[in-house]
């Protein structure tokens, strides 16, 4: 009787898991096509970072390796927002824009 009831829920959690996984994958894949066209556009390396809650990109965080040169602080702004939007296939609810900088 255990095992009758053991066998749906087993399969259950693993096909919820399948689709955590499956989310995460392609969130990494968005992830790096952001920063890859980042790079192309801006001229300077960039980490992408995500989270989702419930299926929803709740936000989304860019992280520039130094301050480019000869952009303007609006068009990084405005160009790391569509290619988040154009890549995740969603708007997040926030996108925070950074800047490293070795001191």
């Amino acid at each position: 009787m255990r095992i009758r009831l053991l066998f749906p829920i087993l399969v259950a959690a693993t096909l919820t898991a399948c689709n955590a996984v499956d989310t995460m994958t392609e969130g990494f894949a968005h992830s790096k096509a952001v920063a890859d066209k980042l790079e192309k556009a801006v001229g300077v390396k960039s980490f992408v970072g995500f989270n989702w809650n419930n299926g929803s990109l709740t936000s989304v965080s860019v992280t520039f390796e130094g301050i480019p040169k000869d952009v303007v602080l609006a068009d990084i702004a405005a160009k790391s927002k569509q290619t988040i939007v154009e890549e995740f296939k969603q708007t997040p609810k926030q996108v925070v824009i950074s800047f490293s900088i070795e001191p």
